[in-house]
């Protein structure tokens, strides 16, 4: 076509002619976007804002190049969707034009250029001279879906979120204003939704196409475009792109590094969601406890110095909850000897779901050459023979430990409250520098464990297969001297006292201390339990969570289910020589190092799982404290309630009192917390283990992870405590206030010693996380009682009161017909 007046698109690309819009989409055309086919009518075609008969003549003619109609009619001014003024909405459109009003439409459109409105607009942002608009007359299509795509996110200024919003049908309404469509938030560089949804709009392979084509037009325009499209039975069409105006942040660096986050173990201690306070006290602590553990060891203070920053950060707080930080326990395990072999055995401790990928794991220094390989064969010696001689001195280390844990923690704990805040936090000061620093004692036994352990368990598979670790489990089972069956056997005691007496059942049942207190035997036998254990309950590591000295309601409900369960003896284990005779009878070597080796992983046990109950007495007066001065800081009007105190974190609460807070307007950090922490109230749990790469602070939130499928008959988790039992299944989420029938097999996420109440009336335990040195599992050991850990999605897949049976050997766990009650 020749007719001046009228421009097909490849001769549309001069922008003082075809106006801002209209150039823009001729160059995307040109560049090999689908761009639906169109003309521009230049000013040269109108006199007084009308078409002139020659120029709709010539329009006519046109047309059938682009198509039959509808068609839209669009303006194209010349400073129209410019870097700096998008004018946005101030000029007209038409829409489902036919052949016969294309005329009047393209009029209309051009005369919308000269009105009040699109002149104020321009005198607002200093644009000199009134500019009548070409028009663009475009093939109308008939989308399924449209919409708009910013390849930067206009409101937060982030270049690296591309923001899509859709509607079904054409998105007039959406670009109008008058309809909300749908939003999502996508990461640039995958496409991976970060916020919002389409769901309904587009498909997954359609958002993928828009994400892929917003990057597309920024690539080739060279700047963060604002985009709209349109998906059709033909694809997806470009039908506009212009510069975002709005101020942006600069484009983030790309950070390559990589973390590896796994709640593995530890969810056992911090489950769901912990306190700002409580993951403060327990980074501090980690730090502070692994120094120590080191220097220990032998390990030089230069290399110690140098790793700070990897002991600071051995745990990490993820909406709320938390997790490992894999890699700098690695980091920190490979400063020992002997770590290629070791770290295998960390991962069973740590029950973790799959080891790490060898390409993130530590690499090896360099092979030393000369005196440096002499050096370094001392350092790895000396390391070696510390381990060692540590090892032999352990019983006086923890003798030695246990007196010095005594004498700092000497005095009625009940007279912590009468304290005044500076002596409060002198008395946390205390605790830190003489226990806290010298944490010899579990550190030393738990790396003797963990080598025990993983050393004996692989020895039996490969001596025995799976015969010799159903030895191994057995053999651990019953040792009579682990503290943390010790509750169990209490409950299941002060149930007999209690057995057959309705009315002090009745007072179990709701709490009546004046009546519990009738009963002598039993008031003096609550009393002697709360002594000992009242720092325990469930999520007893978390400070946040009450203790029994404060709410003793959770044992009384134990006693009561005691109470009215039948009595049943103690598993015992089988004869271990018989054992180990049956499966080496004609190995006599390997019979006697498996003997030695599961009678030291057995002492190991033991002592860990005992000093991991003086940790929790150590935890209870820290609480102690930080109630105290969460009620002296209420007091003075510095805090809304005492309990507010959880929600500052270590240096906060402390600096309040000895000066060195960074602010002290306690009141403001509490209520920002506040809005934190119920806003992570709100968010499913993250999965058990988060591969991030670059800053974790940018962390996508996810959605709910998936659910096992309740049809399933049959699943394999880690058997952990021998034994068949069939029963029906009690799914418990929160301890606080369950109990179990007798005949009930607990089912739950996770435990920690504050369960031990419900393992006393379990007839079997099954867990979705946990490892063979997890406490659900040695505490089922000690009472017989046939337990399975790390079946993931437990709580989900069965309900409460379906019929089920468990191999605690197996691991096995299946739906039967009937179970016996």
């Amino acid at each position: 076509m020749t007719d001046p007046v009228i421009l097909p698109v490849a001769r549309a690309t001069d922008r003082r002619r075809s106006g801002g819009k209209a150039a823009a989409l001729a160059t995307l055309a040109e560049g090999g976007f689908d761009v639906p086919p169109f003309l521009v009518v230049t000013a040269d075609a109108f006199v007084d804002g009308t078409l002139t008969a020659e120029a709709k003549e010539a329009v006519h003619q046109a047309l059938p190049a682009i198509g039959p109609g509808p068609f839209a009619v669009r303006s194209s001014a010349l400073d129209e969707d410019g870097a700096e003024h998008s004018h946005a909405g101030q000029l007209l459109t038409r829409l489902h034009v036919t052949a016969a009003d294309i005329a009047d439409a393209v009029s209309a459109v051009r005369r919308s250029g000269d009105t009040a409105g699109l002149n104020a607009y321009r005198a607002a942002r200093g644009i000199a001279g009134q500019q009548a608009p070409s028009v663009i007359v475009q093939r109308q299509l008939s989308p399924r879906a449209a919409g708009v795509a910013f390849s930067a996110d206009p409101m937060t200024g982030r270049r690296d979120r591309i923001v899509v919003s859709a509607t079904t049908g054409l998105a007039d309404g959406l670009v109008g204003g008058e309809d909300q469509g749908h939003t999502v938030s996508i990461d640039a560089a995958t496409g991976d939704p970060v916020d919002g949804s389409v769901d309904g709009v587009l498909a997954p392979e359609d958002l993928g196409a828009v994400h892929s084509l917003a990057k597309a037009v920024e690539a080739h325009c060279g700047t963060p475009q604002d985009i709209e499209w349109a998906i059709d039975g033909d694809g997806l069409w470009l039908l506009q792109a212009r510069p975002i105006t709005t101020a942006l942040r600069p484009p983030p660096i790309a950070d390559p590094a990589a973390a590896v986050f796994d709640n593995a173990n530890i969810v056992e201690s911090y489950p769901g969601r912990v306190s700002p306070l409580t993951f403060s006290f327990a980074r501090y602590l980690y730090a502070g406890v692994y120094r120590s553990f080191l220097r220990l060891l032998g390990v030089r203070p230069s290399v110690i110095q140098a790793n700070r920053p990897v002991l600071a950060n051995m745990l990490t707080r993820i909406d709320g909850r938390v997790y490992y930080n894999l890699l700098n326990w690695h980091r920190a395990l490979a400063l020992l000897p002997g770590y290629a072999l070791s770290r295998g055995f960390m991962d069973t401790m740590m029950g973790v779901g799959e080891p790490l990928p060898e390409a993130l794991l530590p690499k090896p220094p360099p092979r030393p050459r000369g005196w440096e390989r002499l050096a370094t064969y001392a350092r790895v010696a000396r390391v070696g023979v510390g381990l060692l001689w540590h090892g032999v001195i352990l019983q006086r280390t923890i003798r030695r430990f246990l007196a010095r844990l005594e004498r700092v923690l000497a005095g009625d704990p009940a007279a912590i409250a009468a304290l005044p805040p500076s002596a409060l936090v002198a008395d946390y000061r205390r605790i830190e520098s003489e226990l806290l620093g010298a944490w010899d004692a579990p550190l030393v036994n738990d790396l003797l464990c963990m080598i025990a352990f993983g050393l004996t368990r692989r020895l039996a598979e490969r001596w025995a297969g799976a015969d010799g670790i159903a030895l191994m489990n057995d053999a651990l089972i019953g040792q009579g001297d682990i503290i943390s069956a010790e509750p169990a056997q209490r409950i299941r005691a002060l149930g007999e006292m209690a057995a057959g007496d309705l009315a002090l059942l009745d007072a179990l049942e709701c709490g009546d201390t004046a009546r519990i207190a009738a009963n002598a035997e039993l008031a003096a036998g609550i009393d002697a339990y709360l002594s000992k254990f009242g720092d325990r309950c469930a999520e007893e590591l978390k400070l946040e969570s009450v203790p029994l000295w404060q709410d003793p309601a959770p044992l009384h409900a134990a006693i009561r289910a005691a109470a009215l369960a039948p009595t049943s003896p103690l598993a015992r284990p089988r004869n271990l020589r018989d054992a180990l005779r049956t499966l080496f009878g004609s190995r006599p070597i390997k019979r006697l190092v498996l003997a030695r080796l599961l009678t030291w992983t057995k002492a190991r046990v033991r002592d860990r799982e005992n000093l991991r109950f003086e940790r929790t007495r150590v935890f209870g007066r820290a609480r102690r404290v930080f109630l105290a001065l969460g009620t002296q800081l209420h007091a003075r009007a510095l805090l809304d309630t005492p309990r507010d105190v959880f929600l500052l974190t270590l240096d906060e609460v402390l600096g309040a009192v000895e000066g060195s807070a960074v602010s002290h307007d306690l009141l403001s950090i509490a209520a920002m917390r506040r809005k934190i922490v119920d806003g992570e109230a709100t968010i499913p749990d993250p999965a058990d283990r988060l591969l991030i790469n670059g800053m974790i602070g940018e962390r996508r939130r996810q959605t709910a992870l998936a659910t096992p499928d309740r049809n399933v008959q049959a699943r394999s988790g880690m058997g952990c405590s021998a034994g068949v039992v069939q029963g029906r299944a009690r799914v418990v989420r929160d301890p606080r206030g369950a109990a179990l029938l007798p005949g009930e097999i607990l089912v739950a996420r996770t435990t920690d010693p504050g369960w031990i109440a419900l393992f006393a009336n379990a007839a079997g335990i099954v867990v979705e996380r946990g490892s063979p040195l997890s406490h659900s599992a040695i505490v089922a050991r000690e009472l017989g009682i046939p337990c399975v850990v790390g079946l993931v999605g437990a709580t989900d897949w069965l309900a409460d009161g379906d019929a089920i049976e468990i191999d605690g050997g197996s691991g096995a766990v299946s739906r039967v017909a009937t179970a016996n009650a």
